[in-house]
This record gives C-alpha cells, structure tokens and sequence, in this order.
C-alpha cells in the first residue's frame, strides 16, 4: 500500500511540475556517451565537464570555447592531468566566473599512498587558468569530499563520504570568514537521510540547493531533488520529476542562471560500461517553490 501512495505522490509531482524533454547537450561534440558534469561560465562561452570514456579508470577535465555560435574541438583543461596520471572531476565555476572549484586525487600537496579525492580551486585569469590549490585540511580530510559549488558570499557546499558509513555520503557545508574556511557542518535532515545524498549545486544567493539523493522514492537509482531555505532552514527536498528525472540515474546539477537552463547528467549501464551524457532542459525554479 506504501508503494502505491508513493508512486501517486510521484505521479502528481510530475505532473505539478511537468517539463519539456530534457534536450542532449552538443551531441558528438561534448556528448558523447563518456561525460558528466558539466559547467559553463556566467557568460555561456566556456564549458567544463569530465570525460570518463565511460569508465571510472581515466577521468579528465575537458575545455572548449565558445565562438561565433559553436564550441572549439575539445582538449584537457591545462589545471587537470593531460596524462591520466590522476584522477580529476566535477568543476563547476563560481557565480562571478573568476573561480572554478573541481576534486582531484592528486597527490601533490599530501601522502602520496591517498587516493580520496579533496576540493581544490583555480583562479580564471585573461590568459586562461590560474594555478590550482587544494583547500586546506579543515575541509580536506583522508576521506573523499567531491563535487563543491559556492554561494555569492563564499560559502561551500559539498558531498563528503561518511566515515561511520552511515548514508554513505552527506551534503556539508563550510563558511568563509576572514579569508579561510571553517568546519565543515553537516546540513542535517530534512537534506541528508540514511540514503546517499550527493552533489550539490547550490544558487548564488544560497536560497535553493539542487542535488541527487538514492532514497527508495525516487524513480530510478538516483533522482535530482531541490530544496529552498527560507526562515533560516531547509524545506523538505522535492523530487524534480519526470521527464527530468527518469528509470536510470541522474546527478551533477548545475543551473546557468542567466540562461535559466538545468544542466545534468544521465547515466546508465550497458555492459560493464557506463553510458553517460550532458542534458538540459528550461529552467523555472519559481515553479517549485
């Protein structure tokens, strides 16, 4: 009977908040059923995403530019590793473009024996990018934190492996004050649950979150939900519906506010390869609320 009231609630959920098919971002171009998440620059003339040829083996961050109207031939981001020799992911770029913030396993700044991924930034110069730096370790621990999105007011949040286990994974957050960023907080219910919740794109102004859960509510492996703060909490996280979410897993969400587009992923197995691709579709999160 639980299950029947679920997928009703589900049903008028779609339907309260129905949207247009999402639409493959460039395909043969940027999609090309080995990519996730995707970033693109205030202005829509750089893009960011990881190529993981449908594997988990090599992951790199690919660029490409825009102009006159179409995307440059893409090429590995000068910040990540052109040789594969580490693994990088999830850029996503601040909300005035002049940081992008990505997780890297990297090895450069720690013991060389870790493979966790930390949270690292690098400055947007006129010439390109800037040098990349790894937060420090109040935020960057011997367990994995990956996919980090920032508020107007600097403010971080982001995924973080739990390390009693429970949940899998939790969405943090951490404050910068006087130039350095503070212990990470754990947002708590109604965000976080005994399920995995992961990557979070939060909006510029902090006031709605966007990101993936694996509760057994959803319609596939993991669904896309959002959440808005208002009266100094979270409300509770609704479900962003069909067509959006689907039977398979959607995840790295990220909003071009001024485009007013969702940009996601979709991913599903076929074989023992993973077939991934770039999605968007018109965005109204007034429609939500």
């Amino acid at each position: 009977m639980k299950s029947v009231v679920v997928s009703f609630q589900l049903f008028l959920t779609s339907i309260a908040f129905s949207q247009t098919e999402p639409l493959l971002f460039e395909p043969e171009v940027i999609s090309k059923d080995g990519v996730f998440g995707l970033t693109l620059s205030p202005d829509s003339k750089t893009a960011l995403w990881v190529r993981s040829n449908g594997k988990r083996d090599t992951l790199q961050i690919m660029e490409s530019r825009k102009t006159a109207g179409k995307w440059s031939k893409p090429k590995v981001a000068s910040f990540s590793s052109a040789s594969g020799n580490w693994k990088d992911i999830d850029p996503v770029f601040s909300p005035d473009g002049k940081t992008v913030l990505f997780q890297s396993n990297r090895n450069t700044h720690r013991d060389t024996n870790r493979k966790d991924f930390d949270i690292w930034m690098v400055p947007v110069t006129k010439e390109g990018w800037g040098e990349a730096y790894p937060l420090d370790t109040l935020v960057n621990t011997t367990t994995s934190e990956s996919y980090a999105s920032i508020t107007n007011k600097g403010t971080i949040y982001f995924m973080k492996e739990n390390e009693n286990k429970v949940g899998q994974s939790d969405i943090y957050y951490s404050v910068k004050k006087n130039g350095k960023y503070q212990k990470p907080i754990n947002m708590g219910a109604p965000i976080n649950t005994n399920e995995r919740e992961s990557n979070p794109y939060i909006s510029p102004k902090g006031d709605y979150m966007i990101y993936f859960s694996s509760t057994s509510e959803g319609y596939g492996e993991v669904d896309l939900y959002i959440s808005f703060y208002k009266n100094k909490t979270w409300t509770t996280p609704k479900n962003l519906g069909l067509p959006i979410n689907s039977a398979v897993a959607e995840f790295c969400p990220f909003v071009q506010e001024k485009e007013k587009r969702l940009y996601f992923t979709r991913q599903e197995k076929v074989g023992e390869r993973f077939k991934e691709n770039i999605f968007y579709v018109p965005f109204d999160v007034d429609a939500y609320k």
